[in-house]
């Protein structure tokens, strides 16, 4: 992915961009399992995991759906089959009345924090906390007054494109821009729960860069790290995992989220993945330096007077590297030497007679 420092954004204290360390991102989601102090505690963990920041969502059961009982509002199929959308919700919501102490303790812990809204009421909450950027869930990529809402406060806005066709994501992108965002990121995403790693496509990652010339990043629903640290090297300058502290306590988002040690391992990896693409270009690196020496090149196999010619039993390509380059072997075949020399030393041209070349 072509780097452009133009493209850069800042959430926070946070800089995302193709020529900057990818941010890594604890979706924290419904893992509360209802408890606040665990809200807390999850915050805490993610940052002493290495996360960047940690994410939240802001929408009570009311803001997202209506509490029905016909078919339409009865999930089918997947890991919340027979759920009314409405019980669901209300199980999963982060109550308005825990975003303060949220926002206060991720404060304190030192880590940047944002949300995804889901409709204007949960964005008034959020700029009432000072929220630095907001996230569009895939789901409500194509709720453009939502968008147009969001876009509005000025803030970064990250879209996560999952199930979109190219032309949703674009109108998605015009909206948020026509509506006053200056700083978009789009996160490639695969909405399954969990995502099942043959169809995570992260191709998708390098033909969104190119699409939309924008901040890639990866809203990572499989299990395990294996997609996340593929992104980066793709080109991904964020990463977003669910994370729980413990997937046996059963809460909505638990069969797909990671736990510590694992969410630790992520952090790791990725930043190690990133560390691992350098530069482009053929320039040999500082660390080869010490090995040059040890290349091979032409050098004397016996004793030889002045005089003497050189040939395939004299003068053999070896290790190390001090002589002639191997390349010059069969030129140099049938020349003379100009002064005695021992077996070990580097044919250089300076000893060949009627050497026109100067190495």
């Amino acid at each position: 992915m072509k780097k452009s420092k133009e493209r850069a954004i800042r959430i926070g204290p946070l800089i995302i961009g193709p020529d900057r360390p990818p941010i890594v991102v604890a979706e924290i989601s419904a893992n509360h399992n209802g408890s606040l102090d665990r809200a807390l505690a999850t915050i805490t963990a993610a940052k002493n995991c290495g996360a960047d920041a940690v994410k939240i969502q802001t929408y009570t059961a009311d803001t997202m759906t209506i509490d029905c009982d016909l078919p339409d509002f009865v999930i089918k199929g997947g890991l919340w089959d027979g759920y009314k959308l409405y019980d669901l919700y209300k199980w999963a919501q982060t109550p308005y009345e825990w975003h303060k102490p949220i926002f206060e303790h991720a404060k304190k812990e030192g880590i940047t924090i944002f949300s995804t809204p889901f409709d204007e009421t949960a964005v008034d909450l959020l700029e009432s906390l000072d929220a630095p950027a907001y996230k569009i869930a895939s789901f409500e990529l194509i709720d453009l007054p939502l968008i147009q809402y969001v876009a509005k406060t000025g803030k970064p806005m990250i879209l996560s494109t999952g199930m979109a066709t190219k032309e949703e994501i674009d109108e998605a992108v015009t909206t948020a821009r026509d509506s006053g965002c200056k700083e978009l990121v789009l996160l490639h995403c695969i909405s399954s729960y969990p995502a099942p790693i043959d169809q995570a496509h992260l191709l998708q990652i390098s033909a969104l860069a190119e699409k939309f010339k924008l901040p890639i990043g990866l809203s990572d629903h499989t299990l395990g790290t294996t997609a996340s640290v593929a992104a980066v090297a793709l080109g991904a300058c964020v990463i977003e995992k669910h994370f729980t502290l413990n997937r046996e306590d059963k809460g909505p988002d638990c069969e797909f989220s990671v736990e510590p040690d694992e969410f630790n391992k992520l952090c790791y990896e990725v930043k190690q993945a990133s560390s691992a693409l350098g530069s482009t270009g053929f320039g040999r690196a500082k660390v080869e330096k010490i090995c040059i020496a040890y290349r091979r090149s032409l050098y004397v196999t016996q004793d030889l007077k002045a005089g003497h010619i050189l040939n395939e039993k004299n003068v053999r390509i070896i290790r190390p590297g001090f002589g002639v380059p191997p390349k010059h072997y069969k030129n140099i075949l049938g020349k003379s030497l100009k002064k005695s020399v021992k077996k070990g030393t580097p044919l250089s041209w300076d000893l060949i007679k009627n050497s026109l070349n100067n190495g």
